[in-house]
């Protein structure tokens, strides 16, 4: 017997034990003779890392898929593992060193650092995979895998030489993200651009020699509003560090106030005024004439669009800055290296990597912090007179007291309070507040600098064009379809790919250099060594970016580069589901390597899941404390309380999903229906019973559920196919709550404490027999409930031949459209009098009488063998036909007849009629309220989108509302 309360927490790991001692998860397991293979890839976590909803989202996605091919009778693999997660991973041991006081890693070495971080992993591998079995993930565990196993380093040594080999990896200076902090170039997707508080300085470029030019502003009509001679061109930035780095002042070519001074050269005002560089004013497409002055520094090294420039105009590009951020040291004193800069400039040629060994840091800013060094090189500005000025007494400039210099918030300017007896100044430094982009480091926390440096790359362009063209051809397609824009996008405007990263921990370059710097790229250092012809050499430092193996995974998994049966097998895979943040990091580079060895797509479907947020909309952040623990959630409500609220809220048009603890006890509450009613059931008698047909059942009621059953079936069915796990779980739920809970068995009742015992007998069959399809169809997204109600409920009856997991998937078994309308007319006739009854506020105590009026013969019929069943849960008291309605009738048409509730004498219709008239007044205004917000502009350019969101979603419920408070309202003046 069933015990009284289902405890998930006792049960999940039980039944997971079950799973794994009968190896159930294996790949193959329960498969038909013949089957065609099924496979997934999973993502793979980082090795160090912990279950995050995120994850939680996207594993019961693919175990929903996964359990569900697999009770199809596939051929199914999950094929799991992790990620060694390059720079996450080293951090982690960084700080747990430091946390310990135990030596650093340049201290330790690279040897006994990555035996070191190797300790972590092992110790750490398990914690990510256990929280994923908890979770009730069905992956073949004994196949899994890590990115840095001695095999899938194999197969990324490979890709690396072939590619190396072919040209299409190659080592370049070009422009990176910079990590000051762990001293590594990071990828895009390591990078979080954070709205800061931030200043943008004007500063004066004087023309050299003294050269001066009309300086012409005109309005739209073509108006001279200014008119100045001019000896400078002046220019903006949020970075004044930067410009000891400027190659040039660039201007739109159609901008007619600088074209008198295009090709002429202006000097950097900062440094010694003696040895001042020169830089050319020159024209590019880049600068927008209407923002700021029009004209834009270009410092090609620490900007990505200034990068761009200067590769256009052939601008020399100088690193300010050494691995950690600070202004360099290194080379010859400023006015040797000036000279050199100078020559440039002069007509002298020189190399990137010639310009790169330039220092143009003056001597007195060299070792300093980038930021110290810019609150120098602004005074040294300011007091040489070189910052554009505003008059003291602009309207955007306020006097301060207290400790200076002090930005006002609201205005635009340093603000220096006056000394005792000081006269103000006549102007001031013009110094704009504003909220700017500010990138960081989202391990590191610290602000990402650009930086031209030497790194690998992967000639992208040229394996983006077939990956490009198989999504074209729909060889792989994107659920929803609309995210496949967002891959081509990136794809049409590819940029080289960074692949090299300067930690220790990853798959070291395996690129060898002899003294002159020869490189040689081979798998081994011997075979290195053999192509050198014996010379001694040093392997390249750096390791591999992360995303480089994991491009690998669908089939450096299988077993690639050797052609193994799981290969053959399993590959292409078949569904990818992931998250669209990493579609460029992932998803593109899967497709670029697994067409280029694989010559084919790794997989034909790519399903885009949605973004986890709060249940306001908003990002999960530790900073805002709105952060949901899917663990937490796993101990408070079950993991397939948890599941079931993730999948029934993944809509595909939806690029978000709300989660919260209501939404798991919302699935906890579903659990515990499910649990009551096959409790129910059992207590009543009903059992499995051996080779039971539902086709041979005679009771309508019973061919009525065997065939909403079917429908049941086919609808989670569709769902799955589709990629519609909402609907899935949607129609699974209705069908176990509304259909067979509260109707089967409550219009069962009767047969089981009657006297007839052959239909308690079919109907105790039925019951038990339309659980079990219950429990198939659910398995997928509840699994740990159904396996367990699979093996008890065969307590009293039969016992299951198996586990739930390896039965098979279910078919419709009875289509009897004639018994299913009859009980369908039922449940509607009685669902729509308890709607009249709660718009009208009846007590719940309260009979009333049901007067059926226009009925036909079928519907005469019907009430006459219903009429208990609708006297007991409509709460009528008497049920009568008539030709025409009662006086004072609510009345409600159910198919062709008018079923007319006599209420007046029963509630207070004049009292009834005021409640409802108070709060379609107070919905009218509340609608009315947020429409206003909706309609304000400015509202909805400032207010976040989830704000926006929220708001027309309450508009949405409250109009609902109103809806059936109207109708209500209605109904009572039908009564008179």
């Amino acid at each position: 017997m069933l015990e009284k309360t289902y405890d998930a927490a006792s049960v999940e790991p039980r039944i997971y034990e079950t799973w794994e001692q009968a190896e159930a998860f294996k790949a193959g397991a329960g498969a038909k003779d013949g089957a065609p293979a099924f496979s997934i890839v999973i993502p793979p976590p980082n090795v160090t890392g912990s279950l995050h909803m995120g994850h939680a989202l996207n594993n019961t996605l693919q175990d929903i898929l996964v359990r569900w091919k697999r009770m199809q009778g596939f051929d199914v693999l999950w094929q799991p593992g992790t990620d060694h997660a390059g720079i996450a991973t080293q951090m982690v041991v960084e700080r747990e060193l430091m946390e310990h006081q135990l030596p650093g890693r340049r201290e330790m070495g690279r040897e006994a650092f990555v035996e070191r971080v190797w300790e972590q992993k092992r110790k750490s591998e398990g914690t990510i995979l256990g929280q994923l079995k908890r979770l009730g993930a069905s992956c073949d565990w004994s196949r899994t895998e890590f990115t840095m196993s001695p095999n899938l380093s194999d197969a990324v040594l490979k890709v690396f030489v072939d590619l190396y080999n072919e040209g299409l990896i190659y080592k370049s200076k070009r422009l990176v993200n910079w990590d000051p902090k762990f001293e590594t170039a990071i990828s895009d997707l390591e990078v979080e651009n954070i709205e800061s508080d931030g200043h943008m300085w004007h500063f004066r470029y004087p023309l050299a020699g003294g050269e001066t030019y009309e300086y012409v502003e005109k309005d739209e009509d073509g108006n001279i509003t200014l008119r100045e001679t001019r000896d400078y061109i002046s220019i903006a930035t949020t970075r004044p560090e930067t410009m000891l780095g400027d190659g040039a002042v660039a201007v739109h070519p159609d901008d007619e106030r600088y074209k008198p001074i295009v090709g002429k050269l202006c000097e950097i005002p900062v440094g010694p005024k003696e040895h001042r560089r020169l830089i050319p004013i020159i024209t590019d497409e880049y600068p927008d004439p209407d923002f700021g002055s029009g004209a834009v520094k270009i410092t090609g090294a620490h900007d990505f669009n200034d990068y761009g420039v200067a590769q256009r105009n052939k601008i020399p590009m100088y690193r300010l800055m050494d691995t950690k951020g600070a202004m360099r040291s290194d080379g010859a004193p400023y006015v040797e290296e000036a000279a050199k800069a100078q020559a440039i400039i002069d007509g002298a040629e020189m190399s990137v990597n010639e310009v790169d060994l330039i220092n143009i840091v003056p001597d007195e800013l060299r070792g300093l912090d980038r930021f110290e060094a810019r609150k120098q090189v602004i005074e040294q500005i300011t007091a040489e007179g070189l910052a554009v000025m505003v008059p003291a007494d602009h309207p955007d400039v306020a006097w301060m007291k207290g400790q200076a210099p002090e930005w006002h918030p609201l205005g635009r300017a340093i603000v220096r309070p006056l000394e005792e007896g000081a006269e103000a100044p006549a102007e001031l430094p013009l110094v704009e507040s504003k909220k700017i982009m500010q990138p960081y480091g989202d391990r590191s926390k610290v602000v990402i600098e650009p930086m031209l440096t030497d790194q690998w790359f992967v000639d992208a362009k040229t394996l983006a064009a077939p990956a490009l063209k198989a999504v074209q051809d729909g060889d792989t397609k994107f659920v929803p379809e609309n995210w496949d824009k967002t891959y081509y996008n990136w794809l049409n405007d590819i940029q080289p790919w960074c692949i090299s990263r300067q930690l220790w921990w990853g798959h070291q370059i395996p690129v060898w250099y002899d003294e002159d710097g020869n490189e040689y790229c081979a798998q081994t250092e011997e075979e290195a060594i053999a192509k050198a012809g014996g010379k001694s050499l040093t392997r390249d430092e750096d390791v591999l970016d992360t995303w480089f193996s994991s491009a690998l995974w669908p089939f450096s998994t299988l077993g690639w580069p050797h052609q193994t049966p799981e290969l053959e097998r399993y590959y292409k895979t078949d569904v990818l589901i992931t998250g669209f943040d990493i579609i460029f990091f992932w998803v593109a580079r899967m497709m670029m390597q697994g067409i280029h060895f694989m010559k084919e797509v790794p997989f034909h479907t790519v399903y885009i899941n949605s973004i986890v947020v709060d249940k306001n909309g908003k990002k999960m952040s530790k900073s805002l404390g709105n952060v949901l623990d899917p663990l937490e959630l796993f101990d408070t409500y079950g993991a397939d309380a948890t599941r079931f609220a993730l999948a029934s809220q993944e809509v595909q048009s939806r690029r978000t999903l709300r989660m919260s603890d209501q939404a798991a006890e919302g699935g906890q509450r579903f659990a515990t229906k499910l649990w009551n009613a096959a409790r129910f059931a059992e207590m009543n008698g009903c059992a499995r019973v051996a080779g039971f047909d539902p086709a041979t059942t005679q009771h309508t009621l019973n061919r009525w559920i065997a065939t909403e059953t079917g429908r049941c079936i086919a609808e989670v069915t569709a769902a799955l196919e589709d990629f519609r796990f909402n609907d899935a779980a949607g129609a699974v739920y209705r069908f176990t709550w509304n259909t067979f809970c509260d109707w089967y068995l409550e219009l069962a009742k009767p047969i089981f404490n009657g006297d007839d015992e052959a239909a308690k007998a079919e109907t105790r069959a039925t019951a038990a027999w339309a659980i079990d399809e219950i429990l198939k169809v659910l398995h997928p997204i509840m699994p740990f409930l159904t396996e367990e109600l699979w093996e008890r409920l065969g307590d009293e009856g039969t016992k299951p031949d198996g586990l739930l997991m390896l039965s098979a998937w279910p078919e419709a078994k009875v289509a009897d459209e004639t018994a299913a309308a009859e009980i369908n007319w039922l449940v509607t006739l009685i669902s729509e009098i308890r709607s009249v009854r709660a718009e009208m506020n009846v007590p719940a105590g309260t009979k009333v009488a049901v007067v059926i009026t226009g009925a036909n013969e079928l519907t005469k019929a019907r009430i006459k063998t219903h009429e208990s069943a609708i006297l007991r849960l409509a709460r009528a008291e008497t049920i009568s036909l008539a030709d025409a309605a009662p006086a004072g009738s609510a009345q409600l048409i159910v198919g062709e007849a008018t079923v007319c509730l006599p209420l007046a004498g029963v509630i207070d219709l004049g009292a009834e009629k005021a409640r409802l008239q108070k709060d379609a007044g107070k919905l009218e205004g509340e609608i009315k309220k947020i429409e206003g917000k909706l309609s304000n502009a400015k509202f909805l350019e400032k207010a976040p989108e989830e704000v926006v969101a929220g708001e027309r979603e309450k508009v949405a419920e409250a109009t609902e509302k109103l809806e059936k408070v109207r109708v209500a309202l209605n109904r009572l003046a039908e009564i008179g």
